[in-house]
């Protein structure tokens, strides 16, 4: 019976780093503080969770080169609150002033910036899975604009997580990918959680959003789907790439690094 919880608990620990970086290290906190005060970890384990989560890491992470990205802010936001219980809105202060830029300029259009993954609090190279980069702070996922079916601009998202609603299902490059071995380019559509399916995308938001993040001067790329790029009009930005066949699809959300 040792055993078994022993290997419980080293699954937990495992799979809450894996999700989290630092979730596996606030479970044995929360196992030594159960044993020692008596207490009982279901109480335990969310109350230490949420005070790392909104006191702890937020004041540590500067000391190692990462701030967090706005919770509650009217203008940058998460797309869903996972991605900040799980720690994974931390970026680098250069990326997080760039993002601010940003959204202040695009305040007189109605547009807030919805950010997914970003990065983890600590440690370059960590990987933040299922991402192949984001383990360095000078990344994070953006998702796109959507309107109404009535054709006025929202600021709500028809995806639960913000990826896997693709904007074409008949992506060419998504043929030209798979058709290559490359298996995995549209995986993201399992995460497609779609709450709104009346909502659609807007393009001329969408591009007013990449157009601003483009005119801060230290980024490096920006990744979307080549198709995009090109129906979008925007053709002369160098810095938008093709991600490449062993990534993603790009048809559902940003990608943003800068140098």
């Amino acid at each position: 019976m040792k055993l078994i919880k022993l290997v419980g608990h080293v699954f937990i620990i495992i799979l809450l780093t894996a999700l989290t970086q630092v979730g596996g290290l606030i479970w044995m906190v929360a196992l030594v503080l159960s044993y020692l005060l008596e207490w009982k970890k279901r109480y335990s384990f969310p109350i230490i969770y949420l005070i790392f989560n909104l006191i702890l890491i937020p004041v540590i992470a500067p000391y190692f080169g990462r701030v967090q990205l706005p919770v509650l802010n009217s203008a940058i936001r998460p797309q869903n609150y996972f991605y900040a219980l799980a720690f994974r809105n931390y970026v680098t202060p250069e990326l997080k002033s760039s993002l601010n830029n940003t959204a202040a300029e695009l305040a007189n259009l109605g547009i807030q910036i919805s950010y997914l993954d970003a990065n983890f609090p600590f440690i370059d190279g960590f990987p933040l899975l299922p991402h192949l980069s984001h383990n360095d702070g000078r990344k994070v996922d953006i998702a796109f604009q959507y309107k109404t079916a009535n054709g006025k601009s929202t600021n709500k998202k028809p995806s639960l997580l913000g990826y896997g609603n693709y904007v074409n299902t008949e992506n060419p490059t998504n043929h030209y990918c798979k058709s290559r071995g490359f298996w995995q380019y549209d995986i993201t559509k399992y995460l497609n959680l779609n709450i709104r399916n009346s909502l659609e995308f807007d393009r001329e938001n969408t591009k007013a959003l990449i157009q601003g993040i483009l005119y801060q001067t230290n980024n490096e790329k920006l990744f979307i789907e080549p198709y995009l790029k090109e129906q979008l009009g925007l053709q002369s930005y160098s810095e938008i790439r093709f991600h490449g066949c062993q990534a993603v699809r790009h048809d559902d959300h940003i990608h943003l690094q800068i140098n």
